[in-house]
């Protein structure tokens, strides 16, 4: 049996002659337009939000890298912490001069996070030797760049995101020669695991994700109780979806979220004000640290 060709087949339909295919009108596209954008608008914030939340993941793993560094280098220095002393302590004058400045290069990591233009300063700190991947240093989320000598930015992105509390100092007993006193009289710090009793190791944080704006040398500082508080000498990210990450004595990292934007109010190298609805956490975060009153200094 043959087939019949399609065109003379009985039932077959065929548009009639002179009549056009029928198109959308202007208004329907318009619609359809319409549509779009509004699921676009809908959709996109939750893959921006679920992209940074991937991204924050990778930056936790960075933070137990490091974390588990630290542990690493305590386990062979029984029990005594890294150094954690590469401070940038320094005094501006009015027209912009430094008068003083206390730099103590014996850290688990080195240099200024705003001028280094590569990594040879992190491959400097105590802490490379244990794991000599200088990306674990970089959060993928902080998209900061670098500045010149003048504070000029330039386009290169920074190559350190973390700092270390200055609650695991290592070194508490180290004479600070811009005032004569040791760290620990200004900045209270354990020296070694076994030391470690208020707060416990699993709520005392080792490396935190810090804010760009604050981020220089390689301590995270935070004043005494009876001593500047109120200000954040160093501020929490406010990058993963308005929150940063932490790690702990313990091994162990978490994400926290912020009550109000981390945002910054004056340059780099300044003490912050603790703003408006962010008193909440940054007692938080004072209490993830070893605090103590100040007692003043000695005679």
């Amino acid at each position: 049996m043959t087939r019949c060709a399609a065109i003379s087949c009985p039932g077959f339909l065929r548009r009639p002659e002179g009549q056009r295919a029928r198109g959308f009108t202007l208004i329907e596209l318009l619609v359809v337009i319409a549509v779009v954008a509004i699921l676009a608008a809908l959709l996109l914030p939750a893959l921006s939000r679920a992209k940074e939340t991937a991204r924050s993941i990778d930056c936790r793993n960075n933070l137990h890298q490091l974390q588990l560094c630290w542990q690493m280098y305590a386990d062979d220095y029984a029990g005594v912490f890294v150094p954690n002393d590469w401070i940038d302590d320094e005094t501006i004058s009015t027209n912009g001069t430094i008068i003083n400045q206390f730099n103590t290069q014996i850290s688990w990591c080195l240099g200024d996070a705003r001028t280094d233009t590569n990594a040879s300063n992190i491959e400097q700190g105590l802490l490379y030797p244990y794991d000599r991947s200088p990306p674990i240093y970089h959060c993928p989320s902080d998209l900061s760049t670098i500045q010149d000598a003048n504070g000029n930015p330039l386009p290169q992105l920074r190559t350190r995101s973390y700092n270390m509390s200055q609650s695991v100092n290592g070194y508490p007993l180290l004479i600070d020669p811009t005032d004569g006193v040791p760290v620990d009289a200004e900045q209270p710090c354990f020296a070694k695991m076994s030391a470690i009793t208020n707060p416990p190791p699993a709520q005392l944080f080792v490396f935190i994700d810090e804010n760009e704006a604050t981020l220089q040398d390689d301590q995270f500082g935070y004043p005494m109780i009876n001593l500047g508080y109120g200000e954040w000498w160093d501020m929490p990210s406010n990058r993963h979806n308005q929150g940063a990450n932490l790690s702990f004595a313990d091994g162990h990292a978490e994400h926290w979220s912020w009550q109000v934007p981390m945002i910054s109010i004056y340059p780099s190298g300044f003490a912050q004000p603790v703003l408006p609805g962010q008193m909440p956490d940054y007692t938080r975060v004072g209490n993830a640290m070893r605090q103590k009153p100040y007692d003043g200094f000695p005679d």
